[in-house]
């Protein structure tokens, strides 16, 4: 029979194939959700990038994991849904187009806020294409029908909700606070948006005169400028030295205000001075202490990280200019004790990159407390959600538990503005911290309910603010499915399933979504939380803009294909959570860890180019499965059910680097380089019709088997090699991802049977190698002696031999037990003292023996008897201890045991080898000239040695090992480290030459 369509070309092109297919899925909805549909839901959410971002190795990371378990979910038959969107990321955008502005001379002020944000939603239109297309290069499985955005119309609606809910229940107030200010972008920051950095500054003294000139006392700051705030001076009052003070007042140096001396168990005595200058206004334990001890708020800040008017003379002045002059203005006052070189933890604002300053001010907050005790509720009592690597549970926990009251209010444009509107006619035309407002879902309701209040002739404004990024972030997994509306998505696919994301993420993201779902739903957003790691750099650093480190993900899937990149960021992982390490060459942008991926794919597209021309044209359900009878058969469809086992173990319990490890070890392994070399004899035209078909039937049902299992981590090579194989109609194909992952037939497995070919692979492996040893050609077949005392490893090699003798180019094998190669050492004399005395005792047991039967022969009856009885036992005798060697071997040991045996002596010019209780020998007469074959690994090992002495002398030379480059004297190690090695390996090859 004829092939009815073209095989596959001879070489893979995982560009055009990965493009064609990507296309394919999109344009025919392949992953398009239906709630109708039916089967157990299997839902992910996507983490929104940011819509101003770019594909980097953190989001291919998280993609390729998110990927391989919906696919692998959809394919177990679950009614899947992966959800695709972007977050609006108000600061950033409003950073980059302020800055666009600041080029041309421009502010957000004198463009207007309408002009303003035309400007934002356009640049939207144009990034927002970018991200999402480069996740459509990593062949993500979404339902691409069902995309969001977080400022999109539903979006926005469950918004506006969400804060008028909160706001109606009394979890959402207006108020005065000290909030984390970020100069740089104009707004207040959360909590989790500032990233303590320790940077090494000054500790800088002070003296406070007392108010009525008895003295002083002397302070000690970090920020100098925030004295110009200072509305008292605390000490312990257990603190002997200034608990008498407690109650006096100071006068402030500069500005000349007179402060009071307070008591407070805060002050820690054995920090600086024991004295503790007081800001309330700018610093938040200042601001609790003055909360406690009523004291004036005294804020020395402008919003753009200026001084105010509340600074005196250095009004208008930048912070840190100001703190160089008050300094100097101390110094020239007498104030200024002395200045400590101090090395200190600073907040910065994660976005603004730059010193976050505490700010009093009034903000929208919400209370924390009663959402996060309502997820602690959850977990403490469910279990929910359940977080993968478990340790994280703990993290999380304990961040729920110090939540402080969240500030939700930013001061930008882009994003989610406030539904609050202000009654403005009631202060005078202007939003004061004092004007009165009304929280409403529409402006037509805001407008309804402030008549209602201030009558007819009210003027209302909309708060200008815009709500945290995170808030509408944390709505998402129900927002993204129709909420607040009872849609048929949120009925079917929430609670969602499973959240892939990063460790670091936790508290900015995880908890508010928890939060938020278990106040709005009454329930988890997700039933697990599986928690990932970081991809890091070829030398084992976290990967950063500051370092420079990054590696494109998209140059390396340019370079070798999405499949390598998707496969080798997933083998990588050792261990749910564990950070992965990608190798990588800065200088070619090359990836060896990617390329040994794109070799595995090619290894893949080879073998089913080999096994598809073999198949005479049919398909493998053409075929029907194998009903298998060899051995070879039976053991890789055993390891093939053993690996359907393992992959699906793996995959349900988040172990997915062990999958694609497994994976790969039986492919290239157990399937390529075993079955199908051990196949190809009773593939040609004359063999036996019913093997061949036989083994036809098996390469066909187990290739098929190994796309769909690889299919999740490898989606475009196994979907074209599918298609192929399985020859589906161009008109109304069928296609891969659809397709039910494989079960496992428990019955098919057999444990011993593997334990049996295991032996005969690592037999054929030794002899192979003792082949390259021994520099044989390939074409040459040889003469192999296979050892072994164990009975069933012999009949395990005998069962096996013709696979040996195929596979290991062996001409003449033979199979024989040890111990008849084995030889007494026991000295000679020794032996023949005990030869002589067995003689001799045998004599005399003879005599007496012959004495004895003369007397009973004369007794009637007794004697015929005993003849018989002694010519029976000498037949068993003779045939139990003196028909065979290994009888007599045996009768001689119970006399004389041996005290040591020698082992077989290797024969003349032959190579030795050993697996376990096997020996080895091949002789090489004939085969190859030993002499020749040893000049090559001595003139090998000669250049080997030369490298170390090399290196070594290097690398002891204490002027490389301190002024070279780190990586220069690393790579030098490791090269010396690869020497050694390969030095030692040439020595053993050759003393293993006769």
């Amino acid at each position: 029979m004829t092939a009815t369509i073209p095989n596959l070309p001879s070489l893979y092109d995982p560009f055009s194939t990965e493009a064609k297919w990507q296309k394919f899925w999109e344009d025919n909805q392949v992953y398009k959700a239906d709630p109708n549909q039916g089967g157990e839901p299997y839902c992910i959410v996507i983490p929104p990038p940011n819509v101003t971002g770019s594909l980097h190795m953190g989001h291919a990371f998280e993609s390729a994991l998110i990927d391989t378990l919906v696919r692998y979910h959809r394919m177990q038959g679950r009614n899947t849904l992966w959800l695709p969107g972007t977050d609006h990321a108000s600061i950033a955008v409003h950073s980059m187009l302020e800055k666009q502005l600041k080029k041309e001379g421009k502010t957000r002020y004198e463009l207007g806020r309408e002009k303003f944000l035309e400007r934002a939603w356009q640049w939207k239109a144009e990034s927002e294409g970018t991200i999402l297309n480069q996740l459509r290069r990593l062949g993500v499985s979404v339902d691409w029908s069902r995309e969001r955005f977080t400022l999109d119309e539903g979006l926005s609606k469950a918004v506006v909700e969400a804060f008028t809910r909160l706001y109606e229940e009394g979890l959402i107030y207006r108020g005065e606070y000290l909030v984390n200010w970020c100069p740089a972008s104009g707004s207040a920051v959360s909590d989790v948006e500032v990233e303590n950095q320790e940077v090494n500054g000054n500790l800088w003294h002070f003296r406070y005169p007392l108010t009525d000139g008895s003295g002083f006392v002397e302070v000690a700051t970090t920020r100098p400028e925030t004295m110009l705030g200072d509305t008292a001076v605390a000490v312990n009052p257990n603190d002997d030295r200034y608990k008498h003070l407690i109650g006096k007042t100071l006068t402030l140096p500069i500005l000349q205000r007179e402060i009071p001396i307070i008591g407070d168990e805060f002050v820690d005595p054995t920090f600086g001075t024991g004295c503790v200058k007081v800001t309330p206004a700018h610093d938040p334990n200042d601001f609790d202490m003055g909360k406690r001890h009523n004291l004036p708020l005294i804020n020395i800040m402008n919003k753009d990280g200026t001084l105010n008017a509340n600074a005196g003379e250095f009004q208008g002045q930048d912070r840190f200019v100001a703190r160089k002059n008050v300094v100097s203005r101390l110094e020239a006052d007498g104030f200024l004790v002395k200045i400590e070189d101090y090395k200190h933890t600073v907040p910065y604002s994660d976005r603004g990159k730059v010193p976050i300053e505490p700010l009093l001010s009034t903000q929208w907050f919400v209370k924390i407390r009663p959402l996060a005790d309502n997820s602690l509720e959850f977990l403490d009592q469910q279990t929910s959600p359940e977080f993968v690597p478990q340790r994280w549970t703990k993290v999380y926990r304990d961040w729920l538990v110090k939540l402080k009251d969240w500030c939700i209010s930013r001061q930008l444009w882009w994003g989610h503005q406030i539904p609050a509107w202000y009654a403005i006619s009631e202060t005078g035309g202007q939003i004061t911290d004092n004007t009165p407002f009304v929280v409403a879902k529409s402006e037509t309701e805001a407008w309804e309910k402030a008549k209602s209040q201030f009558g007819e002739n009210v003027n209302l404004e909309q708060d200008p603010d815009v709500l945290d990024t995170w808030f509408s972030s944390g709505l998402w997994p129900f927002s993204t499915l129709g909420w607040p509306e009872q849609t048929q998505d949120l009925a079917t696919y929430y609670p969602t399933t499973t959240l892939v994301t990063g460790f670091d993420i936790i508290f900015f993201w995880v908890a508010r979504m928890t939060m938020m779902a278990g106040h709005f739903t009454q329930q988890m957003p997700f039933q697990t939380v599986y928690i990932h790691g970081l991809v890091l750099d070829e030398k084992g650093q976290k990967m950063s803009k500051t370092k420079g480190n990054g590696i494109d993900p998209l140059l390396l899937i340019d370079k070798y294909g999405t499949d390598a990149l998707r496969y080798t960021l997933i083998r990588e992982v050792a261990g749910a959570g564990q950070d992965i390490r990608l190798e990588y060459d800065r200088k070619k942008d090359e990836s060896a860890s990617v390329e040994a991926s794109r070799n595995f794919a090619n290894k893949l597209w080879n073998a089913a180019r080999f096994v598809m021309m073999n198949l005479d044209g049919q398909t493998p359900q053409q075929l029907g499965n194998p009903v298998a009878t060899e051995l070879s058969d039976r053991w890789i469809i055993s390891r093939y059910h053993q690996v359907i086992k393992q992959t699906t173990n793996y995959i349900n319990n988040y172990g997915l680097g062990e999958a694609a490890k497994g994976l790969y070890e039986f492919i290239w392994g157990d399937f390529c380089d075993q079955y199908i070399e051990l196949v190809k004899s009773r593939l040609q035209t004359d063999a036996d019709p019913e093997s061949r078909r036989v083994a036809q039937q098996t390469l066909g049902y187990v290739l098929e088997g190994i796309l769909k299992l690889l299919h999740p981590f490898m989606p475009h090579i196994t979907e074209e090699i599918w298609q192929t194989l399985t020859q589906q109609s161009a008109d109304s194909p069928q296609t891969l991802p659809l397709q039910l992952y494989p079960q496992v037939d428990a019955n098919l497995i057999d444990r011993a049977l593997e334990e049996q070919f295991e032996l005969l692979i690592d037999t054929i492996r030794t002899i192979r190698n003792l082949r390259a040893e021994a520099d044989i050609k390939p074409g040459v077949k040889v003469i192999a002696n296979l050892q072994t005392q164990s009975q069933k490893e012999r009949e395990i090699l005998t069962s096996g031999q013709d696979y040996i003798k195929d596979l290991a180019k062996v001409e003449t094998l033979t199979i024989t037990d040890k111990q008849e190669n084995q030889t007494v050492a026991a000295k000679k004399p020794q032996r023949g003292l005990k030869t002589i005395g067995l003689i001799i005792v045998a004599i005399i047991f003879g005599r007496l023996g012959l004495a004895a039967g003369y007397a009973i022969d004369e007794i009637p009856i007794i004697g015929t008897f005993f003849e018989l009885v002694g010519f029976g036992y000498t037949a068993w005798f003779v045939s139990q201890n003196l028909l065979t060697a290994q009888a007599r071997r045996r009768l001689w040991s119970r006399f004389f045991p041996q005290r040591e045996l020698e082992q077989p002596q290797k024969p003349e010019n032959a190579i030795a080898g050993v697996i376990g209780t096997i020996q080895v020998l091949i002789p090489l007469s004939g085969v190859v000239d030993i002499e020749v074959v040893r000049a090559k690994l001595e003139k090998s090992l000669s250049k080997a040695e030369a490298e170390v002495q090399s290196l070594s002398t290097r690398l002891n030379n204490p002027s490389f090992v301190d002024k070279a480059r780190a990586d220069v004297v690393q790579g030098a190690r490791e090269a010396l480290a690869e020497a050694q090695k390969q030095a030692e390996i040439l020595r053993d090859r050759l003393k293993g030459l006769p």
